[in-house]
């Protein structure tokens, strides 16, 4: 066998080989004193703060457009503080539905009611006590068989129970202020996973009558989502889930839902998300984002960044 010889070896030039880093996509450093704008503009043009860029690109080109901006998220962004903030979106008609879980609606309920909320479960569970707040169960569940009479969604019912009652911090509730401004607010509920399910006054055929009216709803606005941007704000389960048969249904039923943005936000990036939403939907024609990060820090420099290029 003959010896292997190194001086055989074929190289080329540096100046002729692609790179996917370039000088010009470096960071610049932070000036003290200089607007948001200049702070956005210093991130490198690479990977995630590219995609950063891209996502709030999308955003205000399909509003620009009059298209749909619609959040899912779970109730974890409402317990990190972001209330305030996803009320300033819809109020500038930049999100223009809004999508919840049904811890979500607990936890904006208690913010509303009392101004504080998420219980210290592994205290609580050990004496049967866990998720049994007297108002929480009674008045949401309430609620909810009340607007299942009238033919009301969860997210309805629960809404104007908070925008029509005596709420001293209705102005921080989602809920509320989608009944306030006449935004899509739906609720998506498992029966079982959350702590109203557990206490006497649940009833589960208005829990599911009220339910089935806000899934339609959000197929409804999934049917239109062509040319917009669906962002599942930590989610891991049950919005990616319904998500896609909501995209299916939309397409079964002749919808063209092949052009749009997907992106997922998450401090850690799970399958289903992933693959029903920033996969799946979008292979047609769309694109799908994965942004990993922090609910409390991510969610308001997307914000910001759709404010500043909106203006």
């Amino acid at each position: 066998m003959a010896e292997f010889d190194p001086t055989k070896i074929k190289t080329y030039s540096l100046r002729e080989r692609q790179s996917k880093v370039k000088i010009d996509e470096m960071a610049t450093p932070h000036r003290k004193g200089s607007a948001f704008r200049d702070f956005l503009s210093s991130f490198p043009n690479i990977l995630a703060a590219k995609q950063l860029r891209d996502i709030a690109a999308a955003v205000v080109q399909a509003r620009k457009d009059g298209r749909p901006v619609m959040l899912g998220m779970g109730a974890h962004a409402i317990k990190v503080g972001l209330n305030p903030l996803i009320i300033d979106l819809l109020q500038r008609k930049i999100v223009t539905s809004l999508h919840l879980n049904g811890a979500g609606i607990i936890h904006d309920f208690e913010l509303a009611l009392i101004g504080h909320t998420s219980e210290d479960v592994d205290r609580e569970i050990l004496s049967g006590a866990f998720g049994m707040a007297e108002e929480t169960g009674t008045m949401i569940n309430g609620a909810i068989a009340a607007g299942a009479d009238k033919g009301q969604s969860i997210g309805t019912a629960v809404g104007s129970l908070i925008e029509g009652g005596s709420f001293p911090n209705k102005d921080k509730s989602l809920l509320a202020a989608g009944v306030r401004l006449g935004v899509p607010v739906t609720v998506h509920v498992a029966i079982g996973t959350d702590i109203i399910h557990m206490h006497p006054s649940f009833n589960g055929a208005a829990t599911g009558k009220a339910g089935e009216r806000d899934f339609r709803t959000f197929c409804s606005l999934v049917a239109g989502l062509e040319g917009g941007v669906y962002i599942n704000l930590g989610s891991a389960v049950l919005l990616p889930e319904i998500f896609l048969k909501a995209v299916t249904l939309a397409r079964n039923l002749g919808n063209t839902v092949q052009h749009f943005t997907t992106v997922n936000m998450d401090f850690i990036q799970h399958y289903r998300p992933n693959t029903n939403v920033v996969r799946r939907p979008t292979h047609g024609g769309g694109k799908g984002f994965a942004l990993t990060g922090h609910h409390e820090i991510m969610l308001p420099l997307l914000a910001a960044a759709v404010i500043e290029l909106m203006d």
